[in-house]
This record gives structure tokens, sequence and C-alpha cells, in this order.
């Protein structure tokens, strides 16, 4: 049977390579299907402002007629700047179990790379950090958050045996609040001290329109937080509008957590969100004509808790301000009756992060592996 590698050139071929995870994932209870529509406009460069600073390729493997693989491949210039590499990046990786593909696939990526005259691949790897990113390795029995892939199994072994070897890995955390023993009183008391030492206030919203309205503060605050932490990419002007746009006007006033000083500055945030993972399951790709329906029920069902973005300013780390916002959202996990909460991707160097889970009782469940390989010839 024969195997073509094929690029994406037209709309049908781009919805095709969107929807054929769809097809490879049919019946699997544990994967999360993005909105087709919003996966299309990715790979728009009208919709999407990464493309002021990045390219891409899509490529679709077919045997026989039928579509057996995908993956993207894209260079942010903004990125290889910024740590000063001439790299390449894959993502959106999905393959049937046939090594064949996978390597024709990456062959193709590996190619366009060197053509562009760059020496390393790394990934899976979006645009930019609000793309999803790595394989999942550990924890298949699991539901995905909106926020990461689901892999097969077989995809660690084929990706490794073309080369790929480990950069870096992010684990993840199921928790659950401390209902019956409570938040210590000791760090109840500390929380007390850092917010009168520091003159530190958590605004009340009386409505979410005015946590938007500070949107691009915490987005520039985010961009500052994760600047060092592995390949990050800063976000231009029109990202931010575009995020904002996208993402933080759905926001929950109440699961929002912003810490400031006495002069209104900005220096702490936490965004978390009750988990839409399920809504989408039902939605199955379209917004409409249930899709939304779904989402805006879980928006007020009150059970899984998946933790988003959090970030501190640099001049304020270690004066507390993580510690308050995690008194104040265990306060308000309890209040609302959250059973569990989600921490999604930390880097599994960060214990400083996940020691901060302690008052979550956590428990690692899933594993994410970001991969390289010298593509160099």
């Amino acid at each position: 049977m024969s195997l073509e590698i094929k690029e994406v050139k037209s709309k049908k071929e781009l919805k095709e390579f969107v929807k054929f995870q769809f097809e490879i994932f049919k019946g699997n209870p544990y994967f999360v299907p993005p909105i087709i529509s919003d996966e299309i406009n990715t790979f728009l460069p009208d919709k999407n402002p990464a493309y002021e600073h990045s390219e891409s390729k899509l490529f679709l493997a077919i045997r026989d007629g039928k579509i057996v693989g995908r993956v993207a491949a894209i260079i942010s210039h903004i990125a290889n700047q910024k740590w000063k590499m001439n790299n390449l990046r894959f993502g959106w990786i999905d393959f049937i179990d046939d090594y064949e593909v996978v390597k024709s696939l990456f062959d193709s990526v590996e190619n366009w790379g060197r053509e562009k005259g760059l020496n390393t691949l790394t990934g899976p790897h979006g645009f930019c950090d609000f793309d999803m990113q790595g394989l999942l390795i550990e924890g298949f029995d699991k539901l995905p958050t909106i926020a990461s892939y689901y892999h097969h199994p077989y995809y660690q072994r084929h990706i490794e045996n073309y080369g790929f070897q480990k950069e870096v890995d992010f684990v993840e955390f199921l928790s659950t609040p401390p209902y019956e023993e409570g938040i210590p009183e000791k760090i109840l008391r500390i929380a007390d001290y850092v917010k009168e030492k520091y003159k530190f206030r958590l605004p009340i919203y009386e409505n979410k329109k005015d946590i938007i309205k500070r949107g691009n503060e915490i987005l520039k605050l985010l961009d500052e937080t994760f600047e060092e932490n592995y390949g990050t990419v800063p976000l231009t002007d029109k990202q931010r509008e575009f995020y904002i746009k996208k993402y933080i006007s759905f926001i929950h006033k109440d699961l929002v957590k912003l810490v400031e000083t006495q002069d209104g500055e900005l220096v702490g945030f936490l965004i978390t969100m009750p988990s839409l993972s399920k809504a989408y399951q039902k939605a199955k790709g379209s917004l409409f004509p249930f899709g939304l329906f779904h989402m805006l029920k879980a928006l007020k069902t009150y059970e899984i808790l998946d933790f988003y973005f959090a970030g501190v300013k640099k001049e304020y780390r270690g004066k507390g301000v993580d510690l308050l916002m995690v008194v104040e959202i265990v306060k308000t996990a309890m209040k609302f009756g959250f059973k569990c909460a989600e921490s999604n991707q930390e880097l599994e160097t960060n214990t400083r992060v996940q020691a901060e889970w302690k008052f979550f009782n956590p428990v690692q469940h899933k594993r994410r592996r970001i991969y390289k390989k010298d593509i160099k010839y």
C-alpha cells in the first residue's frame, strides 16, 4: 500500500487536517476534542496574530486515499530570537500505529527545517504558550483539561524510535480541597501577616467586566512570570488582545484571584475555571447548536476546578503573593463545593509551585514530554 505525504494547501485539506483527530480517537472516553472552527483559525494567518512572527507547514500522511497521520511544523522567529536558537517546532501530531507513517511525516518536517537553515527540532509545541504542548506519556486513563492533548500510548515508542530524546517533562496533579482538616491556622496567620506587612489587597469585583479590563496587565505579567521558563514565547500586543477576547472573556469572577499593592499595581494573578472537558466532549467539536449550551452549563458546575495561569511580579516573589492567592482560591473552592482540582502542566523541576498544592492533597497523575532532535546533516 503506497504512502503519500501531502502538504496542506486548501481550506478543505485544512479541515481534514483538523478533523483527523476525531477519527483516530473515535470511541476513546478520554479524548477531549477541540472546537473545530477555533482549531482551523489557528492555522489561518488572517485569524491568528502569531503569524506576524511565525511560519508553518502542515503535512498529511495518506495511504490509499485515507488520512493516516498529520503533523504541523512551525518556525517561531520570535522564540528563536529570544532563545538564540535555529529551531523548528512540531505540534498537532497524530498517527496510526505504524512507524512508516511517523518516519515519513517527520522526514518531511525535517526537510523543510533544513531548507530554512534550522538545526534542531522540538515538540510537541504550538505557536505560543497558549497552544497545547507536550506528548502524553503517563495518565492515559485520565481526562485531559481543554488546555492539553490526549495521545495514544504508542506515540511515545514511535517518536523515540525516530531519534527524539527527552528535553523536558511537565507533570500534572489531581487534588482535593481540605474539607475535613481545613486550612492550617498557621498558614492563615502567615497570609494575614503578609497582607499587613506589604499592604497587599485582593480586590473583589462585582462583575467580570472589571477583571477583563485588566486583561492586558494580566497577560503582560504572565509573560514576565514565565520569561525564563523553557521554550516560552513572548506575546505581541495583537496576541494579547486576541487572547483576552478568546479566553479571558470567559472567566468566572469568583475564580480569579488578583493581588495588588495599595497603589493598585498588579503583582500577582491566578486564573481558574470549572472544568470544561466533559462539555467539550458533548459539543463534539462544534459550538452550535448545542455546544455552547453545554459549556455555559459547565461553567456553573462546581465539580472539578481547573488551574490555568498564575503569575507573580519578579520583585515581589518570595513575599507571599502566591500564598495569598492559593489560600483565597482554597477558600473559594470549598465555598462552591468543588470535589477536586486539576493543576494543568507544571515543569517537573518547579518544586516551588508544586509545594503550593499541599493544601489540596496532591497526587501526580499525568506527565507530558517535550522532545528534541538534531536535524543537521
